[in-house]
């Protein structure tokens, strides 16, 4: 990993937990965490890795105009990808599971890197559906919380619009690159960027059929509601009771908020507004506090774990990650 992203990451995660930790009375968290049922995380759990596998058969349709592949296949490459942005920082898997991609049937990594931003964009509109939907439950929108939805609601549409016009012209994108781009870059990375565009573009075909985003949007709702699901399971294990879309606004805030740079394992952007949407919603901050660690807990080992288990097997470094990405020309 570049190390600049590195610490980048570290200082915004200590930032996020300087404001979470700020008048804390960790006594009070111990206590909450010892009133713990935990039994409530095995179905927590159960749900969990059903999300895991509707996302492979979201990207197994995303696929599908490359190389159709089974899901058998795909399913531990996606868990070795959710591994990998839970250990690495900038949501390194995502690279991770485009090279184990490309070992396994041979799809280059940049027009898998297309499939996955596709992902990424779908996910956050989800997640902005989710905060629409539960904003009326809301006793009192925080301003900070409405400049988030307001800030992201752009950065998603305005991303997913431009992806939307890349894909339905795919051939004007290479002639305007062509005239106003490749001429201007040193002659050595002309050829590299050329082909990087032309596979990255390739990634974007699903986006040509009205049909495809439909199931694409569809899927990624199954998904996120499978999620905040386990974060329904895991509230019971505590003693508060917060309603279905109170727990969706926390999902859809606490993952656009994981967005930004963080340290491994969104060390602080996860928890912070978390514990703040439950403060909201008349949750006690050690109470909030303390269901939040666990959950973060219990959705970052599981996926972490298995992904490590299959890693080992591919027999996989960063060295071998690195040099294929400066074969294809991704930065």
């Amino acid at each position: 990993m570049k190390r600049w992203q590195f610490w980048v990451g570290v200082l915004v995660s200590a930032f996020f937990l300087v404001l979470a930790l700020r008048g804390l009375e960790l006594e009070k968290v111990g206590a909450s965490l010892k009133q713990g049922r935990y039994l409530w995380l095995v179905p927590g759990v159960v749900v969990y890795f059903g999300a895991v596998g509707a996302r492979t058969w979201r990207w197994h349709y995303l696929l599908r105009t490359l190389k159709p592949i089974p899901l058998r296949t795909l399913f531990p490459v996606v868990t070795i990808g959710y591994m990998g942005n839970n250990i690495y920082p900038a949501r390194a898997g995502e690279v991770l599971r485009a090279y184990v991609l490309k070992q396994r049937e041979g799809i280059s990594v940049s027009a898998s890197l297309a499939t996955i931003l596709v992902e990424r964009i779908f996910d956050g509109l989800v997640m902005l559906l989710f905060v629409f939907l539960a904003l009326p439950t809301v006793p009192e929108l925080p301003v900070r919380l409405r400049q988030l939805v307001i800030i992201a609601s752009g950065l998603f549409l305005g991303a997913l619009l431009l992806f939307f016009a890349m894909a339905a012209t795919p051939q004007r994108v290479q002639r305007l690159s062509t005239r106003l781009l490749i001429p201007y870059l040193p002659a050595r990375f002309r050829q590299p960027v050329q082909g990087l565009l032309e596979r990255f573009l390739t990634g974007l075909s699903s986006l040509r059929s009205g049909r495809d985003v439909a199931m694409i949007f569809f899927t990624s709702v199954v998904i996120w509601l499978l999620e905040t699901l386990k974060y329904w399971f895991v509230m019971h294990a505590f003693p508060f009771q917060v309603s279905f879309f109170a727990l969706m606004l926390m999902n859809g805030v606490v993952n656009l908020a994981t967005t930004l740079p963080s340290g491994p394992g969104y060390v602080g952007t996860f928890d912070t507004p978390g514990i703040a949407v439950l403060q909201v919603f008349g949750v006690e901050r050690s109470l909030a506090t303390g269901y939040t660690l666990v959950l973060h807990v219990a959705l970052w080992f599981p996926i972490t774990l298995l992904g490590a288990i299959y890693m080992v097997r591919e027999s996989l470094s960063w060295k071998q990650v690195q040099a294929e990405m400066a074969r294809e020309g991704v930065p």
